[in-house]
């Protein structure tokens, strides 16, 4: 599995797909294929972390090393908190773009700083995955998304930052010429500056989503007809936004040799649906993972899971 992913140039893998296919066992496993050859982190982005379930020993919103695996390190973001520890780190600047852009009064200002805007904490989060990418700690980034509608929200959180810059860049553009009318120039502030970092925050984090050497999502499916047309949605929508898919994981395949009586009308099933998912996805690298007898958590049993991941 670790040559599926040897590109050096590769750094972030995003793993999707429906709840309860899979996503956090196939992340963890595959993190701990790539520590094999790359210092590699694991992180999640779903609300309800499961991580330090599949690894067996806590981790938490802070990057910690994996037990028993070299190289592999984890983290569950919170994103509210990435929101917050944002909105702290620029109140002053924010601040005084609303003090001098808008009518506000105090009392208002206080309000609108305490207010949870939709979607802004997953800006943060997405913001904090982009950040750790480019600080360049690790080789590999592995990214455990939520089920598929919170990862096209994820994907569409460049857009929403871009408008909230927007809307605060209006403010600050009339406020700018009502002080060119009335002293002839305009100096730049800390303001100002926030905004421009954040405007350069949207383009990177967009360039890096659509940068196909060095991003690609990996739809996770199981072989059922409601998984089949939920990834088919998720892989149309993620090249509608640019986003490199070039292969796909079936879960949960019942293999010839796995299957006794009791499964082999269930296989019969699944292998109608196999041949959909190829003739949905021709172009698609299919890899195929075998039911498992157990529920997969620790290190060891990640490990074995791992290596029965094979091409369809």
């Amino acid at each position: 599995m670790t040559t599926l992913f040897s590109n050096p140039d590769l750094r972030l893998v995003i793993v999707g797909g429906k709840g309860g296919v899979g996503k956090t066992t196939f992340s963890s496993a595959l993190g701990i294929s790539l520590a094999e050859t790359f210092k590699t982190l694991v992180v999640s982005t779903d609300p309800a972390h499961s991580l330090s379930d599949s690894f067996e020993q806590p981790i938490g919103d802070r990057i910690a090393p994996i037990d028993g695996v070299k190289n592999l390190f984890a983290f569950e973001l919170n994103a509210e908190r990435a929101f917050r520890e944002f909105m702290n780190t620029h109140d002053a600047d924010l601040r005084r773009i609303l003090d001098s852009s808008t009518y506000l009064d105090q009392s208002d200002v206080d309000m609108f700083m305490q207010l949870a805007m939709p979607g802004m904490d997953e800006v943060m989060g997405l913001k904090t995955v982009a950040d750790l990418v480019e600080q360049n700690h690790y080789d590999k980034y592995i990214i455990d998304t939520a089920p598929t509608g919170h990862a096209l929200r994820l994907l569409s959180m460049p857009d929403l930052l871009d408008a909230w810059v927007k809307v605060l860049a209006q403010l600050r553009w009339k406020y700018r010429k009502v002080v060119e009318t009335f002293s002839g120039s305009y100096s730049p502030d800390s303001g100002d500056d926030l905004l421009l970092s954040l405007k350069k925050t949207v383009k990177r984090i967009e360039a890096l989503l659509k940068d196909p050497t060095r991003c690609e999502f990996l739809p996770i499916t199981i072989p059922t007809q409601m998984a089949l047309a939920e990834t088919e949605r998720l892989v149309n929508s993620l090249w509608k936004y640019g986003v490199s898919v070039k292969r796909l994981a079936v879960n949960n395949v019942l293999t010839a040799s796995g299957a006794d009586a009791v499964f082999i009308e269930k296989r019969r099933e699944q292998q109608t649906y196999l041949k959909q998912i190829s003739a949905a996805f021709p172009t698609l690298e299919k890899l195929q993972i075998p039911m498992q007898a157990s529920e997969v958590k620790g290190v060891q049993k990640l490990r074995a899971f791992m290596a029965t991941v094979a091409p369809i």
